[in-house]
């Protein structure tokens, strides 16, 4: 039975922190780069609820179905997003990796990449997950190919299956990586790093 619990985890490229109240100012630095709350299908929080957003997802981790990090890019020693466990079943060594964003000028970089390998990593490697579930809403065209690209299967779509911060009913597109499949995705995103020249 896993059993996730707060850690800082190292990446090529990038670190993952652990979220604490503090990182506030810093993820609201980053939401700021692009403006992104206002795309209307995503849960970037605005620079006045990035406090509330930081409380729910601590919320979260007190209630065992999360574990949220921010994202620092080492290069630059600057927090760029924020990514997290979530939707955490013990039972059957299931997790899903989720609530991820990334100020505008690091979207498309290697932190995404990296960001990925390193959980995926985590999740298989250390907590021993049996699965990794990974999910976007259906009007996000471009989080559906990312997710597709790190070589996750597409499981289907939830239909009418969680609100949108503007109250809105979101379907929701379903992805998972089994651990017999970690193999060769980390082969791919090893793979993807090196051709970014990225250490991996």
């Amino acid at each position: 039975m896993i059993t996730p619990v707060p850690c800082t985890l190292e990446g090529p490229g990038i670190r993952l922190e652990p979220l604490t109240t503090a990182h506030a100012a810093a993820l609201a630095a980053a939401a700021s780069d692009g403006q992104l709350w206002h795309l209307w299908y995503t849960t970037v929080p605005t620079p006045d609820d990035t406090a509330a957003y930081i409380d729910r997802a601590l919320a979260g981790q007190r209630d065992g179905h999360m574990l949220p990090w921010v994202v620092r890019e080492t290069t630059t020693d600057t927090i760029v997003g924020t990514t997290r466990y979530h939707d955490i079943v013990r039972e059957i060594d299931r997790v899903e990796i989720g609530y991820t964003w990334y100020g505008q000028s690091w979207q498309r970089s290697h932190v995404n990449t990296a960001c990925k390998l390193t959980l995926l990593a985590h999740a298989f490697d250390r907590l021993g997950c049996a699965v990794v579930g990974l999910r976007t809403d259906n009007f996000n065209f471009a989080s559906q190919r990312a997710i597709e690209r790190l070589g996750a299967k597409r499981d289907g779509v939830l239909r009418h299956h969680m609100a949108r911060r503007d109250g809105s009913a979101r379907d929701s597109v379903m992805f998972s990586i089994l651990a017999t499949e970690w193999r060769d995705v980390r082969r791919n995103l090893e793979l993807r790093m090196t051709q970014r020249g990225e250490r991996a």
